[in-house]
């Protein structure tokens, strides 16, 4: 009976030390995996807008463009042409009023650069979720960054390369600068009631996307790092004027989820703490197929004892990759991806 009891334990323990490692493997998924995503993701952008930058340079050289920058001198090179030459493109040629920009979810619309903080990352249209893994995200139903009106851009803080990681250590006065096909802009961060660079709100804090009646640029993340229970929330005011309004992006083809419409914002912000539905199902099922994976490599690794070494070499690789799937759709499908 002791024998038994003894094997039973044992059988529980192994399973509890097994357990033990798949959470650790995930958490560092989410610490560093994820990064390798948004990096690869990053590079296609950065590729995306260079070709927008150079179009718009084009375009503003035909019409023979003479205006000049609204904004400040920039703090830090904004540009890298393809040859590597970094530069500050200045005006580019701004559209008319209410253009249409063609702009769609998921796009690339524009690069922000926080110097103080390493900040130097491109940004698209929309915050869900699945776009937010690329990169910072722009609430859709706010002005874009540049233009007259309230600009809110949502990112990350500890995990897909954390791009707004350190925004708390913003104080009054610190530059921000947004780069888009419009210019290149700078905002000043604003002081908070208590001093500063920074304030506190609740997940449902919709107010904080809405019109102040001045141009300014909100940037918004998950508060505490590694929670979802608080909204941490700078706010700078543009230096200069404003580009002419363009109309609002329409959902592309990127993603299948529909336009916010009234109280998107609300919707947005939800979206921003809870988990995609859509993932469950294939993290259940990518789970299902690691852990069978596991088993079967454990089975014959049991069966064969002499080849057990070997068995385990040629099982990794491919129980790797399904626990890198499983863990990608076990991140989407849990609430807030902080």
């Amino acid at each position: 009976m002791a024998a038994v009891l003894a094997k039973i334990l044992g059988v529980i323990g192994r399973l509890m030390i097994g357990a033990g490692v798949l959470i650790l493997l995930f958490v560092a998924y989410q610490l560093w995996g994820t990064g390798l995503q948004t990096q690869a993701a990053q590079n296609d952008l950065r590729t995306e807008f260079d070709q927008q930058l150079a179009e718009a340079r084009a375009q503003a050289d035909a019409a023979g463009s003479t205006t000049t920058s609204t904004t400040t001198e920039p703090v830090a090179p904004v540009s890298t042409l393809p040859d590597g030459t970094a530069e500050n493109p200045g005006d580019l040629g701004r559209p008319a009023e209410e253009a249409d920009l063609g702009i769609q979810w998921g796009d690339p619309i524009g690069r922000i650069l926080i110097d103080k903080i390493g900040v130097d990352f491109v940004y698209i249209e929309g915050v869900e979720l699945s776009l937010l893994q690329d990169g910072p995200g722009h609430f859709p139903e706010t002005s874009f960054p540049g233009q007259p009106g309230n600009a809110a851009l949502a990112g990350h803080r500890t995990t897909f390369m954390a791009p707004f990681n350190r925004i708390d250590e913003l104080s009054a006065g610190d530059l921000v600068q947004v780069e888009t096909v419009q210019g290149t802009f700078t905002y000043e961060v604003m002081a908070q009631p208590d001093g500063l660079g920074h304030r506190i709100v609740g997940p449902d804090a919709i107010e904080i996307t809405e019109d102040k009646g001045d141009d300014r640029l909100t940037l918004m993340a998950c508060h505490p790092k590694y929670s979802a229970a608080q909204r941490i929330v700078v706010e700078a005011k543009l230096v200069g004027n404003p580009a002419a309004k363009t109309k609002a992006s329409e959902p592309g083809d990127r993603t299948e989820l529909p336009s916010l419409g009234e109280g998107g914002d609300a919707e947005a912000q939800q979206l921003l703490a809870s988990g995609d539905p859509a993932a469950r199902l294939p993290a259940l099922l990518w789970s299902a197929a690691a852990l069978a994976a596991i088993f079967v490599a454990w089975l014959l690794g049991h069966l064969w004892r002499k080849a057990r070494w070997p068995v385990y070499l040629v099982s990794l690789p491919i129980v790797g990759l399904l626990l890198w799937h499983a863990f990608e759709w076990i991140n989407r499908a849990l609430p807030g991806a902080y």
